[in-house]
């Protein structure tokens, strides 16, 4: 397979700089990963506060779109890559001019918007749940008479966490969630009955040599990602079905960096694809201790065309979130992660810590996949009892 782009055919090595747009905990965790193997960084992020930027060699606090940070980034970086899917396509394509971006503009594209990702998985014979685009008003009565109620109405760009969706019931509910999402386009989606949500985080190199991390089981709490467990508690047919999924998705996209393939298992026993993420994800956060090699590392190779690492499980692990809601009027009390030898703390480097914003994660080892999740749990009761 040949690259997707057409500059540095050899590998860039230690001593170079790579740049990241966007400056949160995963471009921060890409920049650790990247200077610990021997890279300067440069990011560029318009928050002065930016976790990234904190860690980087280089910190351009600028807007995404401003003219002389890109070309500067342009002139000085070997490589560039992007934290996440919303930074503006036309970023992506201005820098792509200077040096490889990884993953590309196209790749991005796709994944940044629901309407053209659902439309891609389908078009590939690849399941989602039933849905329908919403361009405007008109699209939802014929939408909502074609879907098993109740549905989801998401917004089409800029929804995670849970944002940017509401219930529907009925086509009247759909018409006042439309307006209240602003009118912006959407897909309206049949809400599938649940068994477990899963996830496959994958490297992809230029050369197609793809390296798949251990699946996990995930739990949400109020649309945000509370805990991953791995391994799965997941049957050996889902399993293999979920990866080859995954494998296609990157192999359609001429994929290359890390990428996240979120799936529904129903209660039905269907396999569903429910969003892909072009970055590493939150819920391969577990790789940074449980793996011979982080997904942030895996981000590394690709982009600067190493072989990928090894995704062999060393432990078996739950990953904890921990959001502002844990903070209160206060610091938690660390010593109670403290004193749990095989508990791994991850704090981003956030100023303020808000209900629902993401502040760090714990890394919860053990002999076995039960003793992690229980004591992730656990420890969660326990910093939060506060």
């Amino acid at each position: 397979m040949t690259r997707n782009d057409a500059h540095s055919p050899g590998a860039i090595l230690p001593g170079a700089t790579l740049g990241v747009l966007g400056g949160g905990q995963l471009g921060r965790l890409f920049t650790l990963a990247a200077r610990t193997l021997g890279y300067r960084v440069l990011v560029l992020d318009p928050d002065p506060n930016s976790p990234a930027g904190a860690v980087a060699d280089t910190h351009l606090c600028a807007d995404y779109t401003d003219a002389d940070a890109l070309a500067r980034m342009g002139s000085e970086c070997a490589a560039i890559t992007t934290e996440w899917e919303s930074v503006p396509a036309t970023t992506l394509d201005n820098l792509s001019a200077h040096c490889p971006v990884r993953p590309s503009a196209a790749a991005v594209a796709v994944a940044r918007d629901r309407i053209r990702e659902k439309t891609f998985l389908r078009d590939l014979g690849l399941a989602t749940a039933p849905f329908f685009a919403i361009r405007c008003e008109d699209d939802l009565a014929a939408a909502v008479a074609n879907l098993r109620l109740p549905a989801l109405l998401k917004t089409a760009t800029l929804g995670y966490d849970g944002k940017g969706q509401l219930p529907v019931d009925n086509v009247a509910q759909a018409r006042a969630a439309f307006a209240q999402l602003g009118n912006h386009p959407c897909v309206l989606e049949e809400k599938v009955k649940l068994a477990q949500e899963l996830s496959v985080v994958l490297a992809r190199g230029a050369d197609g040599e793809t390296a798949v991390y251990p699946i996990g089981e995930n739990i949400h709490r109020n649309g945000i990602l509370h805990t991953t467990r791995v391994p799965g508690r997941i049957a050996a047919s889902a399993e293999e079905l979920a990866i080859s999924m995954a494998q296609r998705v990157a192999a359609e996209l001429d994929y290359v960096g890390v990428l996240a393939v979120e799936f529904f298992f129903t209660t039905d026993g269907e396999l569903l694809i429910n969003e892909i993420a072009p970055r590493p994800h939150n819920s391969g956060h577990y790789t940074l201790d449980a793996c011979a090699s982080s997904q942030f590392e895996q981000q590394v190779r690709a982009l600067c065309g190493l072989p990928l690492g090894s995704t062999r499980l060393l432990s078996p692990v739950t990953m904890l979130n921990l959001l502002g809601d844990v903070w209160g009027d206060s610091q938690p009390d660390w010593q109670q992660v403290f004193s749990h030898a095989e508990a791994k703390l991850h704090l981003y480097g956030k100023r303020e810590a808000r209900p629902g914003r993401k502040m760090g994660h714990i890394n919860v080892l053990s002999e076995n996949a039960d003793g992690a999740f229980e004591l992730a749990n656990a420890l969660f009761a326990t910093l939060s009892s506060r």
